[in-house]
């Protein structure tokens, strides 16, 4: 294995990421693994992982960040959770009807979402935020969804049809989907005001990695839906168990009618889960008068592997403190990324920003301009340094000495970073092309040739 640090190149990883290409549309089974995503000839296939590092098919090992696309808090192989899941495969893993584990798993997640009163699992986000609007759309009577100006919601049409990777989703289903800005309150209410009483749900993450809500803007928020009679819908896929334990929503002292939640809930196992109102939750079961919905029905949701792996982690949060410790390990990182950066002049250019527990980092040009080119410039020099990352998303597996590295490697990757500032580009230091928006809509600028 080539020590942490150190580089043997990626000879294995591009013969496997070409046969992916070749199997796979895409080469990856999600967009943000893509290849595109990272610098040309240089985007590891990975073997294995323990704690916070990585080791590729080359022998290569990285500092990893951003684990399972945020999804690992607790770290790669984190024995307590393998520990209750080799027990439970013993049982088996999937019946003809209901298991206990589901009640368990239930009574734990409800115990720390105060708001909630209803609780139905799955294995994606995605189908978890598309239920809720399902189920507003139900109770309401109503078709128009507001959505906040952030990233990622689902991959089902109400969604996708809004970025620019829409093709195959109809024209009158995208037109049923409205955006808004987040801490925008007036924003918000304009939409209600061109749209009175017609809007089903607002769906919003309360807070993002660089966006923190202004004071009093979710219990403005609140307000208003509550005056159309609008359903708020929180999805909590990357602020649950990052920004708390019971999520953003029990940080900020405001409540929505139904969140979504799936990441962090499993350390990387699949699971995630929609939770809200009874009165609402109860539309998808047994007890309604009104025409029932459906609203999540999965072979695989209540597998016993993943809500074991759910209530393991439930207990590592109420026996630790992983939140606090990622967000110690991010406050020293960003310390330290920026000091280096400040160091060496290029302070303008890149920075480590964001609540310390989901870092981001800017990469910007020799004109202060946001730029792909230097941002892949970043990541390579990184990726040859023994960091692997298209952020800076610590978890509690990090160690100082992780930090220590990455801060160290920054520090190198700077000094090139700089070299390309006072070139007035990346000409000559970056391999290839720069990577290009997951969610475009051609293959260009990173079609394969």
């Amino acid at each position: 294995m080539v020590p942490l640090g150190e580089h043997a190149g990626f000879i294995e990883s591009e013969r496997l990421q070409s046969r992916l290409h070749d199997l796979v549309p895409g080469g990856a089974h999600t967009y943000a693994r893509g290849s595109d995503q990272y610098p040309e000839g240089m985007a590891p296939v990975l073997v294995r992982g323990a704690g916070a590092k990585v080791w590729d098919a080359d022998g290569n090992c990285y500092v990893e960040y951003g684990m399972g696309l945020r999804s690992v808090t607790l770290g790669h192989a984190y024995e307590p959770v393998l520990a209750a899941v080799r027990a439970a495969l013993a049982d088996g893993l999937s019946f003809s009807r209901p298991t206990d584990l589901e009640v368990s798993a239930a009574e734990d997640f409800l115990r720390h979402v105060p708001g909630a009163e209803m609780v139905k699992f799955a294995k994606n986000s995605s189908d978890a935020t598309s239920a809720a609007v399902r189920l507003a759309r139900a109770a309401t009577g109503r078709d128009l969804v507001a959505i906040g100006d952030q990233p990622f919601y689902s991959t089902a049409d109400w969604f996708i049809g809004t970025v620019a990777m829409n093709a195959g989703v109809p024209a009158a289903v995208r037109e049923l989907t409205l955006r808004f800005r987040y801490n925008d309150l007036d924003s918000l209410r304009a939409l209600f005001e061109r749209h009175d009483r017609q809007v089903a749900c607002v769906v919003m993450e309360p807070a993002t990695a660089t966006a923190e809500p202004e004071p009093g803007y979710l219990e403005s928020v609140r307000a208003l839906c509550d005056e159309q009679g609008t359903v708020l819908v929180f999805d909590e896929t990357i602020t649950g168990f990052r920004w708390g334990m019971g999520g953003a929503q029990t940080l900020y002292g405001v409540t929505p009618d139904l969140s979504c939640w799936g990441k962090g809930m499993g350390n990387g196992f699949p699971v995630s889960a929609l939770a809200g109102r009874r009165e609402l939750m109860e539309l998808g079961g047994l007890r309604a008068d009104r025409p029932r919905v459906f609203l999540l029905s999965t072979t695989h949701g209540p597998d016993r592997v993943s809500l074991t792996a759910f209530r393991a982690v439930v207990r590592a949060y109420e026996e630790e403190d992983p939140i606090a410790v990622m967000e110690e390990r991010g406050r020293a990182l960003a310390e330290g990324v920026n000091a280096a950066a400040a160091e060496l002049g290029v302070r303008d250019h890149v920075a480590a920003v964001g609540r310390p527990s989901c870092l981001v980092f800017t990469a910007a040009d020799h004109e202060g301009r946001p730029s792909q080119a230097y941002r892949t410039l970043f990541i390579q020099e990184l990726l040859r340094r023994g960091v692997l990352g298209q952020s800076f998303v610590v978890s509690a597996a990090h160690t100082t000495g992780d930090v220590a590295h990455t801060v160290e490697a920054v520090r190198e990757a700077l000094v090139v970073y700089g070299k390309a500032l006072d070139a007035g580009g990346v000409t000559g230091f970056l391999k290839g092309r720069p990577v290009a928006p997951a969610l475009r809509s051609t293959a260009e600028p990173r079609q394969l040739r």
